[in-house]
């Protein structure tokens, strides 16, 4: 499975900040999509090894619909490169706007913890290759800064 998508109500008993759903709680959401698929992807343990980019749009309110999009954009030896969306709005219709966009690499673990092959992934679409490039652009910057 090359994308996962996770829908849910933004629950009432997250801990509220003025009826918002706290940056936080949403990037926990991230991380769990990203997971979610890059494990699928490596068929057994992953663990989050980057993320980076988001930059909050809006706020998500209690009681709204999220939509979590987590897509595989490029594999490495052992990691997996995901483009990761939320997208929120109300329940009772309407189209669901970006909240944040963000990119993570995960990295397939064996039993003991250490990187294990992940089979290859090649975007074919035009769009998924723009996606790849971007997203590999977006790493390749992030690790040049630090």
């Amino acid at each position: 499975m090359h994308s996962i998508t996770l829908r849910f109500l933004a629950s009432q008993s997250t801990p509220l900040v003025a009826n918002r759903i706290p940056g936080g709680t949403v990037l926990r959401w991230v991380d769990e999509a990203g997971l979610a698929c890059a494990s699928a992807w490596a068929g057994g343990a992953s663990v989050t090894a980057f993320v980076s980019g988001a930059s909050f749009l809006q706020p998500i309110q209690s009681g709204d619909l999220v939509e979590v999009e987590a897509r595989l954009v490029h594999t490495g030896n052992s990691s997996m490169h995901l483009a990761v969306g939320v997208r929120s709005g109300s329940i009772q219709g309407g189209e669901l706007q970006p909240v944040t966009q963000c990119v993570a690499v995960y990295v397939a673990v064996d039993e003991q913890g250490r990187p294990r092959a992940v089979d290859t992934w090649t975007p074919e679409t035009p769009g998924d290759i723009a996606l790849a490039q971007r997203v590999k652009a977006h790493i390749e910057a992030a690790r040049a800064a630090q």
